[in-house]
C-alpha cells in the first residue's frame, strides 16, 4: 500500500547576499545566488522522498477508519509541511514529528470522500521538494448515521430566536460531542459571537452573547456529512437553514407595578395596565421568547391538575394568545380581569389584559421576540424544556454546556435536567 523511496544527498552551498549602498543615500539589497544553490531552483517532484498509506493502485480506496500518514524516507531529507482537504472544502488537522520524520492527520477522515494531500519537503541541501497526491476513501462496511435538523423553519424571527438542532442519534461521549459540535456552522451578518450548548444527548441551541442584531441574516450549515463519529458512527446529512431577523422587540412585565411596556429598537412604544400571577401561581421571572401566536385557545384547569368545581379551577375561551412557554404560560385577552389590571396580580400565571390590548400586543409581535418579567414572586423561567430560557443563562453559564469550551466530565451540560412546569392561566 505503500511507495518506498529515499531522499538523494546534494552539495549545500551558501546563499550570498551583499548590501549595496550608493551614494545618494539611498541602499539596496542584491543577493547572488549561484546556478547550483538549491533555492534557485524549482521545486523537485518528491515521490521519490516520501511514502504514504494511502491506496496506489486504480480503483483502490482508503479506510476512512484509518489515520492518513505520511513519512519521510531516508536519512537526508524531512518533510516540511502538509496540507489534505477533501473536495467540499474539508481540512484535516495532522501533526508533524518534530524531525520532520513523520505526518499524521488528527482528525477523522470522512467516508466516501475525495482527498488531496499537498507535501513540502527539503533534502539535506535544502532543496525543497513537492508532491500533490490525490485519494478515495470508501464506504464503511457496518454504520449508524447520525442526521441533523435544524430550527427553526427558514424565516424572519425576532432577535431573541435561539437556533436548534435535532440530532437523530444520541451522542454522549464528550470527545465526539466535540466533533459534532465543530461540525455545524453559524453565520451571521453582522458577525457576532456565539456557541452551541448540549441540552441532552440529542439537542443543541445556538445563541450569540447578546441578542441577535435586528435586520441580521443568519445561515447555519453542517460539515458532518461521512465523518466518522464513534464506533460505527458516521456523519449524515443536514439541510441548511437561514433566516433572518426583523426589529429588536423586547416586552417587559413589571408584575409589582402591574404593567406590560412594549419595546421597539431601543424606543417605548406603548404601556398597557396588566395582572400577572397571584400568590402561589406567580407568573415565571426572567426572559422568555414567544414561541407561537394562537388567535384562540380553550384553557381548562383539569389538565394541570386543579380539580373541577374547586375555587381554582376554570374552563375558559381565550383569544389573542401569545404563548411563551409550552406548559401554558400566555398572554392574552383577559376580559374578566380588567377591574384588576394594573392593580393587582389576579391570574393562574399567565399576564392578562383587556381584550383591545392583547389584540395590539398580538399584533405587534412575533416568534423570537422577547418577553421579559420582572419582580414577580414566581422562580426564574427554566433554560430549557419549557420553550427558550435560553437568555436567562449568562454566557459563563451557557459555555459550560459545550463540549469545545466546558461542560460537565461525562460532557452533560449543567442545564440538562430542567423541569417542566404546568399550565396556567
Amino acid at each position: 500500500m505503500s511507495n518506498t523511496v529515499h531522499f538523494q544527498a546534494r552539495g549545500r552551498t551558501v546563499v550570498g547576499c551583499t548590501l549595496l549602498v550608493i551614494a545618494l543615500g539611498a541602499s539596496v539589497t542584491a543577493c547572488t545566488r549561484g546556478d547550483d544553490n538549491p533555492l534557485s531552483a524549482a521545486p523537485y517532484d518528491a515521490a521519490g522522498q516520501i511514502s504514504f498509506n494511502g491506496p496506489t493502485e486504480a480503483g483502490k480506496k482508503a479506510d476512512p477508519d484509518k489515520p492518513l500518514e505520511v513519512v519521510a524516507e531516508g536519512a537526508d531529507g524531512r518533510i516540511t509541511d502538509v496540507t489534505a482537504m477533501d473536495a467540499a472544502g474539508r481540512h484535516v488537522a495532522g501533526e508533524l514529528s518534530a524531525d520532520g520524520a513523520r505526518w499524521h492527520s488528527t482528525t477523522p477522515l470522512a467516508a466516501g470522500a475525495r482527498y488531496t494531500v499537498r507535501i513540502s519537503t527539503e533534502n539535506g541541501d535544502g532543496a525543497p521538494g513537492r508532491k500533490v497526491l490525490t485519494f478515495e476513501t470508501g464506504r464503511p462496511s457496518s454504520k449508524k448515521t447520525l442526521d441533523v435538523s435544524f430550527g427553526p423553519e427558514a424565516g424572519a424571527y425576532g432577535v431573541g430566536q435561539p437556533v436548534t438542532a435535532e440530532l437523530s442519534q444520541p451522542v454522549r461521549d464528550s470527545a465526539q460531542r466535540a466533533i459534532v459540535e465543530r461540525a455545524l456552522k453559524v453565520d451571521s451578518t453582522p458577525a457576532v459571537e456565539g456557541a452551541w450548548h448540549w441540552v441532552d444527548d440529542k439537542k443543541l441551541h445556538y445563541r450569540p452573547k447578546e441578542y441577535w442584531p435586528a435586520h441580521a441574516t443568519v445561515q447555519v450549515r453542517s460539515t458532518l456529512d461521512g465523518i466518522k463519529i464513534g464506533d460505527r458512527m458516521w456523519g449524515g446529512t443536514a439541510k441548511p437553514l437561514t433566516i433572518t431577523t426583523d426589529d429588536h422587540v423586547v416586552a417587559v412585565t413589571d408584575a409589582a407595578a402591574h404593567t406590560l411596556t412594549l419595546y421597539r429598537d431601543g424606543e417605548e412604544v406603548r404601556q398597557m395596565p396588566v395582572t400577572a400571577g397571584k400568590p402561589g401561581f406567580e407568573t415565571r421571572n426572567g426572559v422568555k421568547v414567544v414561541l407561537a401566536k394562537e388567535p384562540f385557545v380553550r384553557m381548562r384547569s383539569s389538565t394541570v391538575g386543579i380539580a373541577e368545581g374547586s375555587s381554582e379551577s376554570y374552563d375558559l375561551p381565550v383569544y389573542f394568545a401569545t404563548r411563551v412557554t409550552w406548559s401554558g404560560e400566555y398572554v392574552h385577552a383577559a376580559p374578566w380581569s380588567v377591574g384588576s389590571q394594573g392593580l393587582a396580580n389576579v391570574s393562574h400565571g399567565c399576564v392578562g389584559m383587556s381584550t383591545a390590548d392583547a389584540e395590539w400586543f398580538f399584533d405587534a409581535v412575533q416568534e423570537g421576540d422577547l418577553v421579559e418579567v420582572v419582580n414577580s414572586g414566581g422562580e426564574t423561567m427554566e433554560p430549557f424544556g419549557n420553550g427558550f430560557g435560553d437568555w436567562n443563562l449568562d454566557w459563563t453559564e451557557w459555555h459550560t454546556g459545550s463540549a469545545l469550551t466546558g461542560g460537565t466530565p461525562d460532557g452533560r451540560s449543567t442545564a440538562e435536567q430542567a423541569r417542566l412546569r404546568p399550565q396556567s392561566v
